[in-house]
Parts: C-alpha cells; sequence; structure tokens
C-alpha cells in the first residue's frame, strides 16, 4: 500500500511589501512562497517503486485576489524488482518540472478563502538505466482552501480536480512515442502526473 512519509512545505526567499498597502489593497503587492516535498514508497509482490519530489513555489499578487507563480524543483522515480534474494533496479527515472501558475481567490467570510488554481506543469527526464528521454506538458485544475493565519503566513489545502497531460519517448534505441491522458480520478502527488484526489496541505509565506 502506498504510504506518503513526509508532505511538508517549504520556505525559500522573498521580496517585502509595505504593511499598510497590504491593508488598503489586501494581498496585491504582496510576495509569497510555499513548495512540496514528499516522498512515497509503494510495494507489491517482487516489486517496489519509490517516488520523491522538491518543488518550491513563489508567486506575487498582482491583483486582491490573483496571484501568478512559479514552480522549479525535481521528482524521482525508481522501480526494483526482488527474485529470490537478488534485487533488480529496472527504472530510474529524474526530471526537471517547470510549473507557472494562476490562482484566484474568492472570500468566505473572515479569513477564509476560496481558490481555482490553473497550472502548466512541464517535465523534462531521463532514465539513468536505459538513456531514455521523457518529456511531458500537462495541464492541471485544483481548487483549494486558504486559511489567513497572520500577515505573513497562510495555511492552505488543494487537491487536483482534472489533468490532461501529453507525453513524448524518445527512446536510445528505436522510435519515438508519443501519449495523451485525460484523468479525473488520480492520487499521484508527482506535478507532471496528477489526477483527480492528491489533497495536499501546506503552508504559504507572505512578503
Amino acid at each position: 500500500m502506498k504510504k506518503i512519509l513526509l508532505v511538508a512545505a517549504i520556505a525559500l526567499f522573498g521580496l517585502t511589501a509595505n504593511a499598510q498597502e497590504k491593508e488598503n489593497k489586501g494581498l496585491e503587492g504582496t510576495w509569497w512562497v510555499a513548495g512540496q516535498v514528499s516522498f512515497s514508497s509503494d510495494e507489491e509482490v517482487g516489486t517496489k517503486t519509490t517516488s520523491n519530489t522538491i518543488l518550491p513555489v513563489a508567486g506575487y499578487f498582482v491583483s486582491p485576489d490573483v496571484t501568478l507563480g512559479l514552480g522549479i524543483g525535481v521528482i524521482g522515480s525508481k522501480e526494483e524488482t526482488t527474485i529470490g534474494t537478488t534485487t533488480t533496479t529496472t527504472n530510474d527515472v529524474t526530471a526537471l518540472v517547470i510549473q507557472p501558475l494562476v490562482r484566484k481567490y474568492w472570500g468566505l467570510g473572515g479569513k477564509f478563502y476560496f481558490f481555482g488554481q490553473a497550472s502548466l506543469p512541464i517535465t523534462m527526464g531521463k532514465d539513468k538505466l536505459s538513456d531514455d528521454k521523457v518529456t511531458s506538458f500537462g495541464v492541471d485544475i485544483a481548487p483549494g482552501f486558504d486559511f489567513i493565519v497572520n500577515k505573513w503566513m497562510t495555511v492552505e489545502t488543494t487537491f487536483s480536480l482534472v489533468n490532461l497531460t501529453s507525453t513524448s519517448t524518445n527512446p536510445n534505441v528505436g522510435d519515438s512515442t508519443s501519449d495523451f491522458s485525460f484523468n479525473a480520478n488520480p492520487f499521484d502527488l508527482n506535478p507532471g502526473n496528477r489526477s483527480v484526489g492528491g489533497l495536499r496541505v501546506g503552508v504559504k509565506f507572505l512578503f
């Protein structure tokens, strides 16, 4: 059974904004940082698959209720097969992730907000064993809720609602292939391969 061992928001750096401007214009002109660090392990009979994600994200509120952001990080996936006492690595992929996003917020009263997020995850990876290269382009729609704790921190939860992904594989030997997928019921934390589900909870820092 798949076990999520660690999912945490991480902070990087940001720019300061005038406190009085925040009070008059809401979050307009505010920078924020968040991100995702996760590790998962999935074991079946004779096969073990592990994956990890490190994806810091930074953004800027262009208006009181609209923010633009950009995430840049890495994801990895490794598959091992065990026969008797011999374990063999059959798949070992590392990929760069670039994910621009836009969010629209709606107030629910008090410090609670609902938001809709659209992102365009792009992944460029390579299998260390076969030297095959994989590139994917996606569109991910994810709603969520945000609670403002204070002037510099919020707690948010979000889940993927719809995910469309186009994947191209360029093998070291043989012809290139392409695949298109539409997901409406997955449980994958990796931004390049995400579908409905995968509830994520994190902290966002405001500057």
